[in-house]
């Protein structure tokens, strides 16, 4: 599974970085859910390897400008594209009104199903290898992060044991190899959950949106494999950053330790500052979160 950034400014774009938005792509199937889709994603997919194709999901923090204004456009070149595959965006109440107006009044349409899903509080999609929560943040405006986990891998099946019992081979090893029990012609009825090793756990990530301070991000970042958080100030500037609803480096490193999580990426950052400012703010998160790495645009990172 990969990350790709494809903007990590916060408030408007920049020589240094475009706005936000985050490409989540699964490693078997290539498929590609979006989190936010700032001004200029699109311009952002060419100059990555990332396929339009491949996204069927959007995931909306918030309304501001900064993280859907890209929205409509990527939205409806999808259908000059050709493409007809299904696609389903989620985000707060307000989401379906923006959508459908920027559309009608540009005179723009899809040629393909658009499910817009107007999500609250709590689990919002379990497609059976990964499900997803959203979490209230604290921020001017109605906001969320979202918590993908991913299913447990089910433990390998041990053949040899089924053979030694003599448990014959054929189609019902599928059944077992899912837990599943399974009734054999002599009758025995076989429990495949008891023939299988231990289950890999599955990766867990959180992706906030923009937010100060909350009880509510220990939990929605409990015990992840990845954190990423906004940091669109420094540590000197914590009152103007609280103040309208963001987070400074070292609140996001120390949220990071609190909440148990493996690694941060810092994002969403300022347009004050310049590339020779970026080794100023990671080591600021550094001080309390060793495992932090700051996003750039188009940087990849493995999860």
């Amino acid at each position: 599974m990969h990350l790709t950034f494809l903007g990590t400014g916060g408030g408007a774009p920049s020589l240094q970085r475009n706005v936000t938005s985050i490409a989540f792509t699964r490693a078997q199937s290539g498929e590609t859910w979006l989190f936010d889709c700032g001004e200029g994603t699109q311009l952002q997919f060419m100059r990555s390897s990332l396929k339009p194709g491949k996204v069927d999901r959007i995931f909306i923090t918030h309304l501001h400008g900064d993280h859907i204004f890209g929205l409509p456009g990527l939205l409806t070149s999808r259908s000059m594209a050709g493409l007809t595959t299904p696609m389903t965006v989620y985000g707060p109440k307000g989401l379906k009104t923006f959508v459908e107006t920027a559309l009608s009044i540009s005179g723009s349409y899809t040629d393909y199903p658009l499910t817009i899903v107007e999500i609250e509080a709590g689990w919002t999609l379990d497609d059976g290898a990964f499900r997803i929560s959203a979490w209230p943040l604290s921020h001017p405006v109605e906001c969320y992060g979202y918590r993908i986990e991913q299913h447990d891998k089910p433990g390998l099946l041990d053949a040899a044991r089924l053979k030694a019992e003599g448990v014959p081979r054929g189609p019902w090893f599928q059944q077992l190899k899912q837990g599943e029990c399974v009734t054999l012609e002599d009758g025995r009825v076989i429990n495949g959950a008891d023939y299988l090793g231990p289950a890999t756990p599955g990766k867990k990530l959180a992706i906030f949106g923009d937010t100060a301070p909350t009880e509510a991000a220990l939990h929605l970042a409990a015990d992840v494999d990845l954190m990423v958080h906004e940091t669109t100030l420094e540590a000197a500037m914590v009152e103007k950053a609280n103040g309208r609803g963001h987070s400074t480096t070292l609140q996001a490193a120390d949220l990071a330790k609190r909440a148990g999580a493996k690694r941060l990426i810092a994002t969403h950052f300022s347009s004050r500052y310049l590339a020779r400012d970026m080794s100023r703010l990671l080591a600021e998160c550094q001080t309390i979160f060793p495992c932090t790495e700051l996003a750039s645009d188009l940087a990849v990172f493995t999860v």
